[in-house]
């Protein structure tokens, strides 16, 4: 039979209603049962922490748990991860994350969204991880500039019990502000909500998935107010169609995305009490926290073409709250029954735990109080670990001033006695030390500039030997080491590669007559200032409100 013919007959067929030209996958009134499990920024923690929380061995024994309980009923289990597994552990670290990634190998995973974080590495180790991987990195909006295309696979199709379930990858347009921008080259970071626009066309025309699923890197903010960062999910979600997606599995902003009214999140939620997540335009969107702290667990019911949610719920990991008792002793109690960890997957992280333990826990010197790294604060004000840091660039460059964004300050540093793997916790990313010789007009164009990062994101800046009133976008009283500034007067001001390349919004400084990369790695400049400066006494690092906005 020709083409021609062919294409008649099945025309005359459709019209008679004896056959469809449109192949459907899922079969009608019947109902299926699909539950979505997810976790994000889980950050190198593969290994348990300190208090016994978390860490995949648990995670493993949960999922598995799950898996079983949702099979015996009928049903099927999708797991995806909101991405950013890398950086903040220094076991981890050292390692590329590949005790993580085999880690969720084991777990079973289905695929993950790109996270910012994926580019901390150069290229090169972000496609070795994709070896290890047994799971797709999805990402539609990041583009080859040279080439034009796409550098990660856009969506992957699942089959779950005869329900076509695509998943689309889609990571924050912030990257190439946040990350290292030496690394960024050759890569675009497309607007997702416009790329997820193109996809989930492109899908629905060619693929013709029953159900779609976003798993993506971008943060929820509340009711869109998304500040100095890139928009998010939640303003994703208003710009489609509704109901284009039948779920966000988000990450990036690092919350519980349990909801206490319309647009706004509840503020400390506590662990294994009920989570409402977020709906908007049809769309629900969840996130679980960070570091496999819970498990989200998203079980929905789908049937002739609808994709109903049942039930939602973050599943702590073993995750403690700290009791203290009348005679003022405390321990940490567990908020939910415990976990148990999997032996299989002990067995196979315990070797990547012990490698190198012995050099990270050496101990480098001490501080008599607490120093602040906490993300809560970093980004919101100036704090005394800060303060640390940049004494500590400032003693190696010779600098009269420093300054770094907030977002490079990781993790506090607790009194007593500090470890290498407390500086490598504090400053993971191994960024160089830089400076930059400016005169005093150029430097307070640079102030000025730098001084317009918003609080609540990396970019918020923390400062040293700097003093100023910001008012209006200008600064007024501007002081260097307590001296009015001099704008003939030269300065040199030091901060991270990250900073001085374009990093977070801040202005170039590599492109500077001044300019000097010393290859010293971040945290190394780090860890000789407190060898050599130990005791750290905090109140010499206390800020005493020399930096001010109005």
């Amino acid at each position: 039979m020709s083409l021609l013919k062919k294409s008649i007959t099945l025309g005359l067929l459709a019209a008679m209603g004896l056959v469809s030209l449109q192949v459907q996958a899922y079969e009608q009134d019947k109902t299926y049962n699909i539950t979505i499990l997810h976790t994000n920024d889980h950050h190198g923690h593969f290994w348990r922490s300190d208090y016994g929380e978390y860490g995949l061995s648990a995670q493993k024994t949960l999922v598995d748990g799950i898996r079983k309980e949702v099979a015996a009923e009928g049903g099927s289990v999708l797991l995806l991860s909101g991405g950013d597994i890398n950086t903040g552990v220094p076991e981890s670290d050292l390692q590329d994350a590949e005790p993580d990634f085999r880690g969720m190998n084991l777990i079973g995973y289905d695929a993950m969204a790109v996270g910012n974080h994926e580019f901390d590495n150069p290229l090169t180790v972000l496609r070795q991880q994709e070896k290890w991987a047994k799971f797709p990195f999805l990402s539609a909006n990041i583009y080859q500039k040279s080439t034009g295309e796409r550098l990660f696979k856009p969506w992957m199709i699942f089959n779950r019990q005869g329900l076509k379930v695509a998943v689309i990858g889609l990571t924050t347009d912030d990257t190439a502000k946040i990350g290292n921008p030496e690394f960024f080259t050759d890569i675009e970071f497309r607007k997702p909500a416009e790329e997820a626009k193109l996809v989930i066309e492109e899908l629905n025309q060619n693929e013709k998935p029953d159900v779609i699923i976003a798993t993506t890197h971008m943060g929820h903010y509340d009711n869109g107010e998304h500040g100095s960062n890139a928009p998010g999910d939640v303003e994703m979600a208003r710009s489609l169609p509704k109901g284009a997606l039948a779920m966000i599995v988000g990450g990036h902003s690092q919350d519980p995305v349990c909801m206490a009214s319309e647009n706004k999140k509840q503020v400390d939620y506590v662990p294994g009490t009920p989570c409402a997540p977020d709906q908007q335009n049809g769309i629900w969107i969840v996130q679980a926290h960070e570091w496999g702290k819970y498990v989200g667990r998203a079980d929905f019911q789908f049937r002739n073409g609808e994709m109903k949610l049942v039930r939602y719920q973050l599943i702590p990991v073993n995750l403690k709250k700290k009791v203290t008792y009348d005679n003022g002793k405390s321990e940490r109690v567990l908020y939910t029954p415990e976990i148990t960890e999997n032996a299989q997957m002990l067995s196979l992280l315990t070797p990547f735990q012990n490698r190198g333990k012995a050099q990270l826990e050496v101990k480098i010197g001490n501080t008599n109080g607490h120093l602040e790294g906490d993300r809560s604060k970093v980004r919101f004000v100036q704090t005394n670990l800060a303060r640390v840091i940049l004494a500590a660039q400032m003693a190696r460059t010779g600098a009269d001033l420093a300054v770094m964004s907030g977002g490079g300050v990781r993790d506090s540093i607790e009194e007593g006695d500090i470890t290498y793997k407390d500086v490598l916790k504090v400053q993971p990313f191994g960024n160089t030390v830089v400076y930059a010789d400016l005169t005093g007009k150029a430097l307070t164009e640079y102030l000025t500039a730098v001084a317009q990062m918003k609080p609540d994101s990396g970019a918020y800046p923390q400062f040293a030997n700097v003093s100023f009133v910001a008012k209006g976008g200008k600064l007024n009283e501007v002081k260097i080491k307590g001296e009015p500034i001099d704008e003939a007067k030269t300065y040199r001001l030091a901060t991270l590669s990250f900073n001085a390349t374009g990093g977070d919004g801040y202005p170039r400084l590599d492109d500077k007559a001044g300019y000097v990369n010393t290859g010293f790695i971040d945290a190394e400049v780090l860890k000789e200032f407190i060898q050599k400066n130990s005791p750290l006494d905090v109140n010499t690092y206390e800020p005493k409100g020399e930096v001010s906005w109005q």
